[in-house]
């Protein structure tokens, strides 16, 4: 049973390993556009974590700064720290203004060629340098 098992992955295994080096097609305008407003999105949730954290801690703090004071225990001067700054709400980014396709250029025609596209010169007449 093992020496079936073994054989069945032996031979599916160079059959699968293709689609491992498949490439994937480039993502459109509009995935790009998206996975950009995703990823100003996430930055702006740990902003708002690191906010909601940073108040949490100064609360904390003040109470147990409280309750040491009102215990009678020596309380120990507060650290100075930067105060907790609210990064405000979320404002998506304007989309970027695309060119119509009347002004990109993508309609002109080619510029006629002034010279041929290749010489006939080896490249020893192209690089007279020595390789080094």
């Amino acid at each position: 049973m093992k020496h079936t098992l073994t054989l069945l992955c032996a031979l599916a295994l160079p059959l699968a390993a293709p689609s491992v080096f498949a490439k994937l097609p480039a993502p459109s305008p509009e995935a790009q556009a998206k996975a950009a407003d995703t990823a100003a999105r996430t930055a702006w949730n740990a902003k708002i974590d690191g906010y909601l954290l940073c108040k949490a801690q100064d609360q904390v703090a003040a109470k147990y700064r409280a309750s040491a004071q009102a215990a009678g225990k020596p309380v120990p001067a507060a650290t100075a720290t930067p105060p907790c700054v609210d990064p405000g709400p979320y404002a998506a980014a304007p989309p970027a203004e695309t060119k119509p396709i009347e002004a990109s250029g993508a309609h002109s025609p080619a510029p006629t060629a002034a010279s041929p596209p290749s010489t006939n010169q080896t490249s020893a007449q192209t690089n007279p340098a020595p390789k080094k």
